[in-house]
């Protein structure tokens, strides 16, 4: 898309995050608290994500392929270009713009990280508060943080194997909460540990470097 609409579709796309994770958060300290058990069901569902981030390595995704995507251009028709800053146009009926189709699959993708984002938040506290400010400072740096890295990230090549051995470590800790708990300071040090390392082994040893 544009680069001057990129923007305002993060804009928006911010925004609906911080409802979402809102609800998402609300929801998963009242179920662990309720039951218990769902914190190996959490801890397991990491544990896969890394697993399976691990396997897909860079490879491009297909936005076409989404499902809510798909879902939305069967019953909402879509102009064919951009209708300047406009999500909705007239001509005569209502039409979507690929304005809106971008901030769809914003949306769902954040949505999908959420799922592996909260319950690795929710392995460290309970505190719903503490865990959604936490969530609304690392979302609002993104309009700012993706302009800055959309140009470097062909550097960090070996980034995902340090975020899918991060996924690996807090879904077996909170798989083992109840019986050995680790430090928060040591997990916290142990995320920051594998991504640093995973970026400087990119830098130093990358193909793209």
């Amino acid at each position: 898309m544009p680069e001057a609409l990129q923007h305002r579709v993060l804009f928006w796309g911010i925004l609906g995050a911080l409802i979402t994770r809102g609800i998402f958060i609300l929801a998963g300290v009242s179920l662990i608290r309720r039951f218990e058990w769902l914190t190996y069901v959490f801890g397991a569902l990491l544990v896969y994500s890394g697993i399976k981030l691990l396997k897909q390595g860079g490879e491009e995704i297909d936005p076409e392929k989404n499902p809510v995507l798909r879902m939305f251009r069967k019953w909402m028709p879509v102009t064919d270009d951009y209708q300047g800053e406009k999500f909705w146009v007239r001509q005569p009926g209502l039409y979507a713009t690929p304005l809106v189709v971008v901030l769809l699959v914003v949306e769902t993708t954040d949505i999908v990280f959420a799922v592996d984002s909260i319950p690795a938040v929710l392995a460290i506290t309970l505190n719903a508060f503490i865990v959604y400010t936490s969530n609304v400072f690392a979302i609002l740096g993104l309009r700012s943080m993706y302009f800055a890295v959309a140009g470097a990230m062909d550097l960090f090549e070996y980034l995902h194997y340090g975020l899918s051995a991060v996924l690996v470590l807090i879904g077996a800790k909170m798989l083992a909460s109840h019986y050995y708990r680790v430090p928060t300071a040591v997990a916290l040090g142990t995320v920051a540990g594998v991504i640093g390392l995973s970026v400087v082994a990119s830098v130093m040893w990358g193909r793209n470097r």
